[in-house]
């Protein structure tokens, strides 16, 4: 947030995803041992589930001094219809590497390790076999598979073409012993679920509104790094495998935050890239989405050459962009988060996947600067969904109440925005009870409501309502309408309605509260419409009944029952 805006995994069993195993631990066995695996010419047999990641380890009896500099171990999966995937491994400390691996497909796998030291025959080409058997439990992201782009460039959908809204909650420093393992992290998880929401936007670590190795920043095994970022620190990730791993199993999309921008050029780009490579090697087996950094472009808080550092970020985030599309084997989605919008943060738009914005925190005044950037996001070439990434977090500022999580939300969406992103004060930071966060490099806090409090605030519950009345229709054919709806925001009114729909199929629209209802516009020759106010508060339904245009195809909507925000729905035979 800017001063200037603000390794064991639980696998979904068939019987459903309240019922969790452990990670599908495989060690190489001799097989003359009782229950060691099957063996073959080709080596050890190993058993796995679709889409779960199941993993093993390499030990190396030659010893290196620095092995996490000097040694990289890569494994080349070959899948039934022979396609490879090249797999990076990560350094589990010591003279050990270890491998993660979910195959997309059901069968059988060949595999093969390749050492950057091709001499230690314990670490290059190990060779053995994966067989595969299909996913029958019922978590979405196991079902479904990862999530893509979809064919339209608009919105975002799993690999097996079911869509996927994108309601995202920012945890910033979710990953910091703040908040405590397992209590806290999973009292979060499971209001997240039970409220809606999808994603969580976290960073790997390297925080903002801190220096390097501010202890605020550390879990329970210290920082992800050694200091002077010497090498990764992998019992730090092995705490945060715990909390990865469980956002997976409960369903939600860790969007990994590779770090904060002004981490680039404090670590250099050649541990950057190791940084990434290691999040790959970790993470890259779970159904994640690749947030390249925070603020990509913005300096650090008090950078004597801020405008040297931002040139070299925007081109620095660029080359790392495209190092993490070329070592990710299973192509990710990979965005960045930006002071503004992700296209402007680096130098070639086309490493990005979609477009996230940061429209701002000055709650109404903020209004208008994130209408204009959804919409010019979404008029700008390579065509990609838009996700508002950061706005109005709720309570900053003792202001961005709920009714702004609302306006911000519905309008965004109808907008045409392939999802949205809530945040409140309070989490994004990991303030405590004991201890509120402080203040940052700047030396200015930005408050110090605790999560224990932010996480009730109502608006998640009223985007999570958002959401689930959107769910109940084909959301991803929703095209912005403006001109059905009379008034309609303007760039000289943005507090005006807004509409969205499929044409004789259904209308959406977000009615700001307004003394004088709007006016229904453009309506189909021939077709009726249910007709009902859906109140944004509490979920309630308020009917109106069947409706139908006018001569002129106009219909005048009524008084709806509370001088309030409300959304318009008008459905024909669309469910």
């Amino acid at each position: 947030m800017s001063s200037m805006s603000r390794r064991t995994f639980l696998r979904t069993s068939s019987a459903g995803a309240a019922a969790l195993l452990p990670l599908q631990q495989s060690k190489p066995q001799d097989s003359r041992k009782k229950g060691a695996p099957k063996t073959s010419v080709t080596g050890p047999v190993r058993y796995a589930t679709q889409r779960c990641a199941i993993e093993w380890g390499y030990s190396s009896g030659k010893s290196y001094g620095d092995p996490f500099h000097e040694i990289e171990l890569d494994v080349i999966f070959t899948d039934p219809d022979n396609k490879e995937q090249r797999v990076p491994a990560f350094w589990a400390g010591g003279q050990e590497w270890r491998v993660r691996y979910a195959a997309g497909v059901p069968g059988r796998y060949a595999y093969r390790t390749l050492a950057s030291d091709p001499t230690n025959s314990e670490l290059h080409d190990q060779r053995g076999v994966l067989e595969v058997a299909p996913y029958a439990g019922n978590n979405p992201l196991l079902q479904h598979g990862s999530i893509r782009v979809a064919q339209n460039r608009r919105h975002l959908e799993h690999e097996d073409g079911t869509p996927f809204f994108w309601l995202g909650d920012t945890w910033w420093m979710g990953l910091c012993q703040r908040l405590r393992w397992p209590e806290d992290f999973q009292l979060m998880v499971a209001d997240r679920t039970n409220k809606g929401f999808s994603v969580i936007q976290i960073i790997a670590g390297l925080y903002p509104d801190m220096p390097p190795f501010d202890p605020r920043g550390a879990n329970e095994a210290g920082f992800p790094w050694e200091p002077e970022f010497k090498r990764v620190n992998p019992a730090y990730f092995d705490m945060a495998d715990l909390r990865i791993q469980h956002l997976v199993a409960q369903g939600l999309v860790p969007c990994v935050v590779g770090c904060w921008g002004y981490f680039l050029p404090l670590m250099g780009a050649d541990r950057m890239r190791k940084h990434w490579r290691y999040l790959i090697a970790r993470w890259g087996a779970y159904p994640v989405v690749w947030c390249l950094a925070g603020e990509g472009s913005m300096p650090y808080y008090l950078s004597q050459q801020k405008e040297e550092d931002a040139r070299l970020q925007r081109q620095g985030w660029t080359e790392v962009g495209r190092y993490v599309h070329q070592t990710d084997p299973y192509a990710h989605l990979v965005t960045i988060h930006p002071s503004r919008s992700a296209r402007d943060t680096v130098n070639d738009p086309s490493v990005l996947d979609f477009d996230m914005l940061q429209t701002g925190h000055s709650d109404r005044a903020s209004i208008p600067n994130t209408i204009n950037a959804v919409t010019g996001s979404l008029q700008q070439q390579p065509r990609m969904p838009v996700i508002n990434g950061e706005v109005c977090y709720e309570g900053i500022m003792e202001a961005s109440r709920q009714e702004i999580q609302r306006f911000m939300f519905w309008t965004c969406v109808l907008s045409g925005a392939a999802g949205h992103t809530y945040g409140a004060n309070g989490i994004w930071q990991v303030n405590t009870t004991e201890k509120p966060f402080g203040p940052s490099p700047h030396g200015r806090s930005w408050g110090d409501v605790p999560w224990q409090e932010a996480y009730r605030l109502p608006g998640s519950r009223q985007l999570g309502l958002g959401k689930a009345l959107l769910m109940r229709y084909p959301w991803w054919m929703l095209e912005p309408h403006p001109e059905w709806i009379d008034p309609h925001w303007t760039k000289e009114n943005f507090v005006q309605p807004y509409a969205a729909g499929i044409a004789g199929k259904l209308r959406i629209a977000f009615l700001p509260p307004m003394w004088n209802p709007p006016m229904v516009k453009e309506l189909e020759a021939g077709v009726t419409y249910r007709a009902f106010f859906f109140n944004p508060v509490n979920g309630k339904e308020q009917a109106i009944g069947s409706i139908s245009g006018n001569a002129a195809g106009e219909w005048q909507v009524p008084i709806p029952p509370v001088f309030q925000d409300w959304v318009l729905v008008m459905e024909n035979n669309v469910r």
